[in-house]
């Protein structure tokens, strides 16, 4: 009897994971059917150049079915929910999909709504986020309009999607408005609740120190509590506030909704509690989850989505055999970190083990890891092209596997202990908002640049 393989999102992992699962099991053993609420693949890490008129959005969007290989059914529906103890997908329309393994790849969604005041007057009008393709088009309106004053880019409290993609903002904004002339015109702040520019001592130290040499403020420990969109003003739960004429924010993530509604499923803020190594489901023997789908205390971003699916896809085989898993995901994030006047970082670390200098992908390089150059942001760019004809289709990297080499790293800097690096701050001194849910007890996310 043909085994059911369901996967839910038709995004960077689930595409990956369908595709590589395809030529695992042929179409007598397997049937593989991936869900997705709409029939549009937008990659994701271009949105970061939309604002700025280095993308559009149709240039960084395809049809989702036409990613995925033959022999592999698409489903254009709303997940209603999953029945755990049934092992059911239920669909908005009606329909309902038995599973022998069920792969969560469901990414993260936005909850503008559960900060006060964002989404009030003066939402996409002085306050934006370029985290959507509509929000990101907007951005670009806005500031192709904005002569001077003050920008701010904020994130909310994490975890979030891409987590350096603001900071990417912030020193793209620098550019940008210095090849327009009006830098000088231009106040930048970067506002932050964690309590340096970055998650990692090492990676902190050096983009804290890009900051002040493109002469970007950054306000620390400032955890948002109220946006005064209208009247530029964004508050914190300590009663702090800064001032800004553009607000570029990150707001606040969850899984998604239909977690929610899924007993059993997923944690509090609808992410699936996940093993660190094999990917499994921490509690449900059938069920596998990647990407921003998951609570691992990693970076929610393509780069983590591509490692993971490689375990990930041995595992989903090794359970349907009923052999062991293999504990082979190591935490490793690989990234690539655009700081402008086509320069980029390059950052590559684990759960264990820090960004640290060196070379990539092996000793003889030629790639440099913690240190601006030409060579990364060409590779930032020709990272797209990979993503759709190598990562989607589920081919391997040459020199580039799901564990971090030590090859061509300056030291091995632990993790662990006094080296676990910043963290996000719990609110203090102040209510939370109408609707908002405490997040200082989530896992802390270790940051990485967005896009590998």
């Amino acid at each position: 009897m043909r085994k059911q393989i369901v996967i839910i999102g038709g995004g960077t992992g689930g595409t990956m994971v369908a595709n590589r699962l395809r030529r695992q099991f042929d179409e007598d053993d397997a049937d593989i059917h991936v869900v997705d609420r709409d029939d549009r693949h937008v990659y994701q890490p271009g949105l970061l150049f939309v604002p700025f008129g280095l993308a559009t959005v149709e240039e960084i969007a395809r049809p989702r079915h036409r990613q995925l290989h033959k022999g592999i059914e698409f489903h254009e529906d709303e997940v209603d929910s999953v029945a755990v103890g049934r092992e059911e997908v239920l669909l908005a329309s009606g329909a309902m999909l038995p599973y022998d393994v069920l792969v969560v790849a469901s990414g993260a969604r936005l909850r503008p709504e559960e900060t006060e005041g964002l989404t009030g007057p003066g939402w996409n009008e002085r306050a934006f986020t370029f985290y959507t393709a509509l929000g990101a088009e907007a951005l670009h309106d806005a500031l192709e309009r904005f002569e001077s004053g003050r920008l701010v880019v904020n994130l909310v409290d994490m975890p979030i999607k891409c987590p350096v993609a603001p900071l990417e903002f912030a020193f793209l904004a620098d550019w940008y408005f210095r090849e327009r002339g009006i830098r000088d015109r231009i106040e930048l702040a970067y506002v932050t609740p964690l309590d340096g520019a970055f998650t990692h001592p090492v990676a902190s130290a050096e983009l804290g120190s890009l900051l002040a040499s493109k002469e970007i403020e950054l306000i620390t420990e400032f955890s948002v509590g109220e946006v005064d969109a209208a009247g530029g003003v964004l508050r914190s739960h300590d009663d702090r506030q800064t001032e800004f004429d553009l607000l570029v924010t990150v707001p606040l993530h969850d899984g998604a909704a239909f977690v929610d509604r899924s007993n059993s499923l997923g944690d509090a803020h609808g992410f699936l509690p996940t093993n660190k190594h094999t990917l499994r489901h921490e509690s449900a023997a059938t069920i596998f989850a990647l990407g921003d789908a998951t609570n691992l205390p990693i970076s929610k971003t393509s780069s983590v989505t591509h490692f993971e699916a490689e375990v990930l896809t041995e595992n989903v085989a090794r359970s349907l055999r009923g052999e062991k898993l293999q504990r082979g995901y190591d935490g490793r994030v690989n990234s690539f970190i655009e700081t402008g006047f086509h320069k980029a970082l390059l950052i590559d670390f684990n759960y264990e083990t820090e960004p640290l200098p060196g070379r990539f992908p092996t000793a003889a390089g030629p790639l440099p890891l913690l240190r601006e150059s030409r060579l990364n942001h060409l590779g930032k760019l020709f990272f797209q092209w990979v993503y759709w004809h190598a990562l989607l289709p589920g081919r391997d990297l040459p020199m580039i596997g799901s564990t971090m080499p030590a090859a061509g790293k300056a030291a091995a800097v632990s993790l662990r202990g006094a080296a676990n690096g910043s963290r996000a701050r719990p609110p203090r001194g102040r209510s939370l908002p109408r609707g908002r849910r405490p997040r200082a007890n989530r896992s802390p996310t270790r940051c990485d640049g967005g896009a590998p």
